[in-house]
């Protein structure tokens, strides 16, 4: 139907070498497709934080890439265009170009001809990554077929500012490429998107990499999707898997339509209000 999206979200293993991690991943973007093209085709993939490289304060610099001429970025634009779908490309680190000392956490997005659709630099960088992570300016929203989609990365789901920005602006789905640790994981990974969800009635998703104790950073994994009435609707556990789902969203007009929290919203006593425009 015209307001359902096929998505596949995509949890994977990260070593130290950037071309196996992408390598790998741009592989399991192409399983997918390739299996579910009999029913219906995927139109958008969406990979984690740090999908290419480990993750960590001591990795960023040696990780970084440019935009779009690194490895990372070659790798999605000619997966896109190969099989004719979107990427969310997850993030992975990117060195600016003006000056080479200044490094972003980025989410690039990537079109069906493989041209580079949108970039969204973390906004809200921990105080851990602050040693070496420049935070964005930007808000990004992008349109892909009935999809309206905000971006954020990973600590900037704990703003729950951010989204309701989004919802302002039209959103219905919003995306966190994401890392957890083991002990942040249990507490507010599924906490965080069920809250979102809650607050702006549209879906939430956080991708994840796949667990690997041998990594310097052990990833909660744990990859899901959830729903306007902030129910999990599919979810990995910690292995390195795939969830292809249908995103129909009709659900949120029923849901506004029994919740009608945007009505009733006290508009003419506090607002959140976005001070820079929104692309």
């Amino acid at each position: 139907a015209s307001n359902m999206i096929r998505v596949i979200l995509v949890q994977n293993k990260v070593s130290d070498s950037t071309e196996d991690n992408v390598d790998r991943a741009m592989n399991m973007i192409r399983q997918a497709v390739i299996k579910e093209e009999r029913t219906t085709k995927p139109i958008l993939a969406i990979l984690s934080e740090c999908f290419n490289s480990p993750y960590g304060v001591k990795f960023f610099n040696k990780y970084a890439e440019l935009i779009p001429e690194g490895y990372t970025s070659k790798a999605l634009s000619a997966v896109a265009k190969e099989l004719g779908i979107y990427i969310i490309g997850g993030s992975y680190p990117e060195r600016d170009y003006q000056n080479p000392k200044i490094i972003y956490n980025t989410c690039t997005v990537w079109g069906p001809n493989g041209e580079l659709i949108a970039t969204y630099r973390k906004i809200h960088v921990t105080l851990t990554e602050s040693a070496v992570l420049t935070p964005g300016d930007k808000f990004t929203v992008i349109n892909i077929g009935p999809a309206r989609i905000g971006i954020g990365i990973c600590y900037d789901i704990q703003f729950d500012e951010l989204s309701l920005i989004y919802r302002n602006a039209g959103c219905n789905l919003l995306v966190f490429p994401a890392i957890f640790c083991l002990t942040r994981g249990p507490l507010t990974w599924e906490l965080y998107q069920r809250s979102r969800a809650n607050d702006t009635q549209t879906f939430v998703t956080m991708v994840s990499n796949a667990r690997d104790h041998a990594n310097d950073y052990v990833a909660w994994g744990h990859t899901m999707l959830v729903d306007p009435w902030g129910q999990v609707v599919k979810s990995l556990k910690e292995e390195e898997d795939v969830i292809v789902t249908d995103i129909d969203f009709s659900v949120i007009d029923k849901v506004k339509e029994e919740v009608p929290i945007n009505r009733q919203r006290r508009t003419d006593l506090y607002e959140v209000v976005a001070k820079v425009p929104i692309k």
